[in-house]
């Protein structure tokens, strides 16, 4: 009985099965490495070189049939200039006025109770739904020359602005809306507690919380701005170096078969989108990284 317990000295111990660093024993079995995460990698990388990188690519080089002096005339030519300044100064003002109105909102529907709340969220996204031609006609019905509310926006940038802020709002609303839901009450019902006023509150402990998804949204509402076309394409007027965005410019220099110059603005604009997006991807791992260390 007394041997049936105890382990023989001669007897080498064998490693437990949950030592990690153990030596797998004779006869045993070798784990083999999947084959699916191979195959799932290999899908993916082909599904985006065919979607994203070989069109990016092909457009970069058609941007620089001419050489590097083709490519900078086309870019720095005054109307395709202007047309950049239009379109990066309507969507720098549209995002900012996204950040303001799309984080009140979506304050509004998490912690507002109100009749009609569904549908009115569930009308943030109907501008991911809508053809943008669709916007631009409705717009062009509102606010044109035959407005029937008297306000005419038609060809003005005041147009612009409307039609970018219809197209780009749901991207600051969703943003922030699930960082409001998953955010701690308790936190700040201690601070109201303790004598804060409601703003102080919101400028201490709400704000700072949400600062991530709020650069994050605003940042992709500039991105998605600055490549827009349908929602303006009516309402905008496309007058040159007043109203005529890049990707109106675009169209422009493709019909009149001038490819290399719209391949030129196309890049820029591309680099403005790149830089837009990397900048925010540091921020996020910054306040990310912060997060960390505070926890």
């Amino acid at each position: 009985m007394t041997a049936t317990l105890f382990r023989r000295a001669d007897v080498p111990a064998l490693p437990t099965p949950t030592d990690p660093s153990a030596p797998p024993t004779a006869g045993a079995p070798r784990a083999r490495p999947g084959l699916g995460r191979p195959l799932g990698v290999g899908l993916v990388g082909l599904w985006l070189s065919l979607i994203v990188l070989l069109p990016l690519a092909a457009l970069t080089v058609t941007s620089f049939d001419e050489g590097w002096s083709g490519f900078w005339d086309a870019v720095t030519a005054p109307v395709a200039l202007a047309s950049l300044r239009v379109t990066v100064g309507v969507s720098v003002v549209v995002a900012l006025v996204n950040a303001v109105l799309g984080t009140l909102i979506a304050w509004v529907l998490v912690r507002d109770d109100f009749r009609g709340k569904r549908f009115v969220d569930a009308l943030i996204d109907l501008p991911f739904a809508l053809p943008t031609i669709v916007a631009s006609i409705v717009l062009l019905s509102l606010y044109g020359p035959s407005s029937p509310l008297g306000i005419h926006l038609n060809a003005t940038r005041p147009g612009l602005l409307v039609a970018l802020a219809f197209v780009t709002l749901p991207f600051v609303v969703r943003s922030v809306q699930p960082v409001l839901i998953e955010a701690d009450r308790e936190v700040e019902e201690a601070a109201a507690s303790l004598g804060a006023s409601g703003w102080t509150t919101f400028r201490r402990i709400v704000l700072p919380t949400l600062a991530p998804a709020v650069i994050s949204g605003t940042g992709l509402s500039f991105a998605r701005a600055i490549g827009e076309y349908g929602s303006v394409v009516l309402i905008g007027g496309n007058i040159p170096r007043q109203t005529q965005v890049a990707s109106q410019y675009i169209q422009q220099q493709i019909e009149i078969d001038r490819p290399v110059n719209a391949a030129a603005v196309s890049v820029a604009l591309l680099a403005i989108a790149f830089a837009t997006l990397f900048v925010l991807r540091l921020a996020a791992s910054r306040s990310q990284r912060r997060e960390e260390a505070s926890a």
